[in-house]
C-alpha cells in the first residue's frame, strides 16, 4: 500500500502494484469514494508503468506488456490462427490514459470516449515477447469542481521493438457519481447503462 501523495509523485508501478490499483486496495488514504480503478486481471492488458512523466497539462506514460503462450485471447482469437485482437491493444491504450489521469488527481470511473484515428500495421502472435505501449498525452483537464476529467493522448503500440499501431486523438473521461457499486444487484440507479448524462 502506499499514501495518496505518493501515488502522485510516482514514476513507474510494478504488476503488484497495478493489480491492487485494479482491486481498491494500493492506497492506504484514497482521496474520494470514487477513485477510479483499473480493470482487473485478464482484462488488465498491461504488467508495468516503467515510466509517467508530468509535465502540467500535458505528459507521457510508458507500459509494457509481456506476451504468455496460453493468454485467453490466443484460445478463442482465432481458432488454427492465434493473434492478439488490436481492440485489445487500443483498449490497453484507453487503460492507461485513464490511469495517467488518475495519477494526476482526476477522480471518478474512466470511461473510453473514442479516437480520431486507428492504424493496424502489425500483429501480436503467441510466440512474440514483449508489447510495449508509448503514449504522449497532448492535454488533461481536470474540473476542480467535481475532479472530473478528460484526457487527450497520441500512442504508438510495439511488440518486440517494431511498431504495430498508430493511435491519434484517443480520449478517455473520468468521471464522478457513475460507479455501478454494488453488482449484481439490479437496486442501483447505475444498475442500466444507455446515454451518459455529463455535467
Amino acid at each position: 500500500m502506499m499514501r495518496y501523495a505518493e501515488f502522485l509523485e510516482r514514476a513507474h508501478f510494478t504488476h503488484e502494484e497495478l493489480i491492487a490499483h485494479a482491486h481498491g486496495t494500493l492506497l492506504e488514504d484514497p482521496p474520494h469514494a470514487e477513485l477510479g480503478r483499473l480493470p482487473a486481471p485478464p482484462f488488465l492488458m498491461f504488467h508495468r508503468v516503467t515510466q509517467l512523466e508530468r509535465r502540467g497539462s500535458q505528459g507521457r506514460i510508458l507500459a509494457e506488456q509481456d506476451i504468455a503462450l496460453d493468454a485467453w485471447y490466443f484460445q478463442c482469437h482465432f481458432r488454427g490462427d492465434p493473434v492478439q485482437p488490436g481492440c485489445l491493444g487500443l483498449d490497453a491504450v484507453w487503460q492507461l490514459i485513464g490511469f495517467y489521469s488518475l495519477a494526476n488527481g482526476a477522480i471518478g470511473s474512466g470511461r473510453a470516449l473514442g479516437c480520431d484515428q486507428v492504424e493496424f500495421l502489425g500483429q501480436i502472435r503467441p510466440h512474440n515477447k514483449l508489447v510495449s505501449y508509448d503514449i504522449n498525452i497532448r492535454r488533461l483537464q481536470i474540473l476542480k469542481a467535481s475532479g472530473s476529467a478528460i484526457a487527450l493522448g497520441d500512442a504508438k503500440v510495439l511488440v518486440d521493438g517494431e511498431v504495430i499501431y498508430n493511435i491519434k486523438g484517443a480520449r478517455v473521461g473520468c468521471f464522478t457519481d457513475i460507479a455501478y457499486t454494488n453488482y449484481p444487484s439490479a437496486d442501483h440507479k447505475h444498475a442500466k447503462g444507455g446515454l451518459m448524462q455529463r455535467s
